[in-house]
């Protein structure tokens, strides 16, 4: 899309969302209803006052008005059997962690792993982090704590808990095990 007409999308967006009229918008920008009008159809290249002023008129940030414009974003293809494998507590005792995507900066708001258990893993103390975090079961049968609680897993049990409270394999039943686990942080702080 050009950029006329991801700003003429955002225009209108912005302006139904808060139920303005375009005689109502012409109005609160002193601008006619015919140039709201090419505005929104992309018919007209707006200056930086103009848009200045529609943003204005519409409680929102110049930038709101862009919202599209650079569509290239950064993505993480991780093709199967490829993740990083990572480090953790637990890597020595044989629990194997294998990262399964990672956007950088602003962007790293959740945390995808791939995580197995094998004969030579051991259950260890329990995890404490920041964030929600999301555990599927993919393979084998383990119980899983979270606080005093305890969950039986099978594949295709899901398990969703606070990740401050203390967490982690207790018991493994069947091996080899396999669950994708999913922490999502509220802010950037938040993340590690």
């Amino acid at each position: 899309m050009s950029l006329e007409e991801v700003i003429a999308i955002r225009v209108r967006e912005h302006r139904l969302a808060k139920r303005i009229s375009v005689a109502a918008l012409a109005q609160r920008t002193g601008m006619s209803k015919a140039m709201i009008s090419k505005i929104e159809n992309a018919q007209t290249s707006c200056s930086l006052s103009t848009l200045a002023k529609l943003a204005d008129a519409l409680s929102v940030p110049v930038t709101a008005l862009f919202r599209g414009v650079d569509a290239e974003r950064e993505a993480v293809f991780v093709p199967a059997g490829h993740g990083a494998q990572i480090v953790r507590r637990g890597s020595n005792v044989g629990h194997l962690y294998e990262q399964l995507g990672s956007l950088r900066g602003e962007h790293k708001r959740i945390e995808p792993l791939l995580v197995t258990l094998t004969e030579a893993s051991e259950v260890f103390p329990l995890f404490q982090h920041a964030g929600t975090e999301f555990l599927y079961m993919l393979e084998g049968v383990m119980v899983y704590g979270h606080g005093d609680s305890r969950y039986e897993m099978h594949p295709g049990d899901a398990l969703q808990f606070d990740g401050e409270g203390p967490h982690g394999p207790v018991e493994l039943r069947e091996l080899p095990i396999r669950f994708l686990t999913v922490t999502a942080y509220g802010t950037m702080e938040a993340a590690h």
